[in-house]
Parts: structure tokens; sequence; C-alpha cells
């Protein structure tokens, strides 16, 4: 459905994005408001409004990275689950276009590695092996579980690579995300290898957790994977234990992070793994970069 969905709005949208970018390039940077969201619900309604099997929230409407842009999130309800879509639209506020904005410049990922120097999650691999992997994911995204599998390949066939989990929780849409974001951060400061085995059997067992049995479960959970039951419980109630997760929320934001899982392979971003975004994709840009690196 979301395949479909994105092949539609950008059949529809092409010819605005042309005009988007001869308007930009006129437009006085941030001069322009944004879109109420009225305005956005309102547009949303006229492209999407004749599909029964779609609803949509706004949550939130802020400046893009390119000046005098808008940059509106939505999430839509599909009957494969919920889905975050984004749309910018133009400093006029008369075009607006799907997609994504890049860097452009012989080094376009050189900003988002200088960004990630921030990065406190757990990890594993070498740190001077040339490749560094960050994921920012979700503990009860389901994606990011589908995209386990495929991840735990390319770090078995790329030894020399670093991988880091950065938490991401999408409150809106995960009701015990950010409590097992908490989980995670805890068990982290205790041991790497106590993290990854904590994330594995969250994903193994994520259907298994709702909201009502969701602290008992990562209780249990985290103690299965080697950590202090003592020591977590203390630090799960600390409030710098939350600022870390915000910390890594509002880095990931800076990045354009808006679903998850989305990678950043040596700063280059990534929506997902598996599915759409082909394995082999993958595997080769990490060849590249580990190529490069050498």
């Amino acid at each position: 459905m979301m395949k479909n969905l994105r092949q539609l709005i950008s059949a529809l949208l092409l010819a605005s994005l042309l005009c988007a970018i001869a308007s930009a390039q006129t437009a006085k940077p941030a001069t322009a408001g944004l879109p109420t969201e009225a305005t956005a619900d309102a547009f949303l309604k006229q492209m999407f409004g004749w599909d029964q099997n779609l609803t949509w929230k706004i949550v939130e409407i802020k400046p893009a990275e390119a000046p005098g842009f808008a940059d509106v999130t939505a999430v839509f309800n599909t009957p494969q689950g919920q889905q975050l879509f984004r749309i910018f639209v133009t400093p006029d506020q008369k075009y607006a276009f799907y997609g994504e904005m890049i860097p452009f410049g012989s080094d376009p990922f050189g900003g988002a590695r200088e960004l990630l120097k921030g990065v406190n999650g757990p990890s594993h691999g070498p740190v001077d092996g040339g490749i560094t992997i960050v994921e920012f994911g979700d503990l009860e995204c389901p994606a990011c579980k589908a995209a386990q599998e495929p991840l735990s390949k390319l770090m078995s066939e790329e030894p020399r690579a670093r991988l880091i989990y950065q938490n991401f929780p999408l409150q809106s849409v995960h009701k015990w995300a950010l409590l097992g974001a908490k989980y995670l951060t805890c068990t982290g400061q205790q041991s790497n290898d106590t993290a990854f085995k904590f994330i594995s059997t969250v994903y193994t067992h994520q259907g298994e957790i709702s909201p009502e049995t969701a602290d008992a479960a990562l209780k249990g959970y985290a103690k299965e994977a080697g950590a202090n039951p003592d020591t977590l419980s203390a630090c799960i109630a600390k409030p710098e234990t939350e600022a870390k997760i915000r910390e890594s929320i509002k880095l990931g934001e800076k990045l354009g992070v808006t679903s998850t899982p989305t990678f950043f392979i040596n700063g280059r971003k990534i929506v997902g793994l598996g599915g759409n975004t082909r394995y082999e994709d993958v595997k080769a840009m990490v060849d590249y970069y580990m190529a490069q690196a050498k």
C-alpha cells in the first residue's frame, strides 16, 4: 500500500517539484511562514481522501533544512500498519513534493558524520575498522524487528564494521517504546554485550508485549540478557536516563530521521533494511565505503 502511495504522489507532484526548484531559487530565505495544520490536512484530504483505507494525523510542521521550505510530517494509518509520511512545501506555499532533501557537494555526508560524533548508544565491532553504521531504532517498531536478520548478516559479513544503536522511540505511534528505550539505555550502561542481547530478545518477543505488560516483560528480558536487576531499577527511575534518550531523539531529528529503522553508513542515510531497501544494495555501499577507508 505504501509503495503504491509513494508512486502515486511522486507521479502527481513531479511537475510541482520542478516548479518548487524554480521557486526556491528566487524566494527570500525564511520569510514565508509555515503552513497551518488545517491547510496541510486539507491538502492530504484532496490527495488521499478517496482511499477509504487511509487515515492520518499531522504530527509536526517545522522549517525544513532548505531555507524557506516547510517540512510537514504525518502519521498514516494503513492496513499494513502505521507509517510516517513527509511532505516539503515551497516558500510561497503553492507547491509541495514528497521525497528526501539530501546534502549536495563533494562530501555530502560530512555534516552527518560530524553530528554522529555525538552518538552515545551501545556499540559492537572495532572502533577503527574503517566504517561505522549507526542505527536509529525503536524497540516497538515492527520494521526494526524485520531489519535485524539482514543487519546481523551484514555485520557477520563485514567483521571490521562498527554498529552503534541509538534510541529513537516513536512515542506518537508506539506506547511502550520510551520505556523500552529506558531499559536499553540502562542495560547498555552495564555492558555493550548485555545491551545487544537485550535488543535481540525484545525484538524476538515484540509481538507478545503490550503497554500493560511492558514493564514486567522488559525487566525480565533485561535480566535474561545479564543485566543486574537492582542496578537496573534505580537507573530506570533516574531523570538522567530519559534525558539521554531525549538527546538521542534530538540528534536523530537534526539528521532528518523521521522513521525507524534509519541507518547512517559513514554518514550516508539509509531508511530501512530489507524490503524496498535491498540488502544487496546496502552491502554494496558498505563494501564501497570500506574500500574508500583503506
